[in-house]
């Protein structure tokens, strides 16, 4: 039984950032019935329709699978009458409606907040937005690219101030982590309902999602007076063992052994150097930090010895923490990733079976077992059949162009 069994949840919502936060509510057993336009659709589907973005084998679009998977999809005019009227009726029975649609878009198809609730007052309304529901950009839109990491600050933070800013990590990074937040947001907004009675209205942003990530720097900035968090000299630095290194191979460790002291005797053994354990430069934290020069130095050349498969097989028993900076590809054989079921395979409708990350929340122990996106209007027979329309009827608002 999902967490959310019983729970339906219509979603008025494309591209990434908010539909993410459906498939976290699908993965968890809701009943999510996203709501696409007869004709156009999810806009996201146009892109690899348009070659935009490439498919994989199979036909798997990816970037539809990542924020639909486990969805029904319902093609439905909104702007018409029997089109309006069929949402109302499903969110009748529903539990929450989820969109990111602006503001006027969502006045002019009349499916604000109290369009919504006078045909379901309990329902708790969702909205994802670029820069929030107030002020003075309330109306304009945002994307990850520039809103989330660049506006809420990542951006600039991580960049060479000399230098254009870097773009983020990969498509929908800043998406799927407001996407979750949003899923936190329903979830705690239905458990007050069922506490109170009350039904909420959650709002999230872009915006807010950025700034919240980078809230460590952003209360640095007020406090200190500055913009950036001091970087330089990777040489040069407090704690020799927090920090990067490069193996033979041209890889990367990733260090962070806060507790020095505890750790450099362990450490350097397995870096087999045992002696540095003893030499009266690095002798502790204090000695590191005023030598860090040397120390870093020499780490270098330990680490520059062996390959990066070497010191992962070396280090497997370090006392202190440290990782390999891995790959995309490398994560979807990661041993310790698939023993937690962090990878999990989907069946394509073509028969095509691939792999995909969850929503990292599990519960019972049990990761959850991942269906794959719809097609375009794939459900909408099924989902006005359980409303009560008979086939005529379904048949009859094809012809109109109602609904898919």
């Amino acid at each position: 039984m999902g967490i959310m069994d019983g729970i339906r949840v219509v979603e008025v919502a494309s591209w990434t950032y908010v539909p993410v936060a459906g498939a976290v509510l699908a993965e968890w057993g809701a009943d999510v019935i996203k709501i696409e336009h007869p004709e156009s659709g999810d806009p996201q589907r146009g892109l690899a329709a348009s070659g935009l973005v490439p498919t994989g084998p199979g036909g798997v679009a990816h970037m539809m699978e990542l924020p639909n998977r486990g969805k029904r999809s319902v093609g439905l005019d909104m702007a018409t009458t029997e089109g309006r009227d069929l949402l109302l009726r499903l969110c009748a029975t529903a539990d929450v409606f989820l969109t990111n649609f602006r503001p006027q878009a969502r006045r002019k198809l009349r499916i604000d907040v109290e369009d919504i609730r006078a045909a379901n007052p309990d329902i708790v309304y969702v909205r994802g937005s670029g820069q929030g529901q107030r002020g003075p950009e309330a109306e304009r839109g945002g994307y990850d690219g520039c809103t989330f990491w660049g506006r809420g600050g990542p951006a600039d933070i991580i960049s060479d101030p000399d230098d254009y800013p870097v773009m983020q990590p990969g498509p929908a990074f800043g998406d799927v982590i407001g996407g979750l937040t949003i899923a936190g947001g329903i979830s705690a907004a239905l458990f007050h309902r069922l506490r109170t009675g009350e039904a909420v209205v959650v709002d999230n942003s872009l915006l807010a999602t950025s700034m919240w990530a980078t809230g460590a720097s952003s209360l640095a900035a007020g406090l200190f007076g500055i913009d950036r968090m001091p970087r330089g000299d990777r040489t040069r630095t407090p704690n020799p063992i927090v920090g990067t290194y490069r193996t033979a191979d041209g890889r990367y460790l990733s260090l962070v052994m806060l507790e020095s002291d505890r750790y450099w005797a362990d450490l350097v053994t397995l870096l087999g150097a045992p002696e540095l354990a003893d030499d009266p430069r690095f002798a502790d934290a204090r000695a590191r930090a005023e030598n860090s020069v040397d120390c870093v130095t020499t780490l270098d050349g330990l680490f520059a010895k062996k390959t990066f498969a070497e010191w992962k097989e070396i280090l497997a028993d370090a006392k202190g923490v440290w990782a390999p900076v891995q790959t995309a590809s490398e994560l979807l054989v990661d041993p310790q990733a698939l023993a937690n079921g962090y990878i999990r395979d989907v069946e394509a409708k073509s028969g095509t079976v691939f792999r995909m990350v969850p929503s990292p929340l599990q519960f019972d122990e049990t990761p959850p077992d991942l269906t794959r996106a719809p097609d375009h209007g794939e459900h909408t027979d099924e989902v006005l059949g359980e409303l009560g329309l008979d086939m005529d009827a379904i048949l009859e608002l094809k012809i109109k162009g109602a609904v898919l």
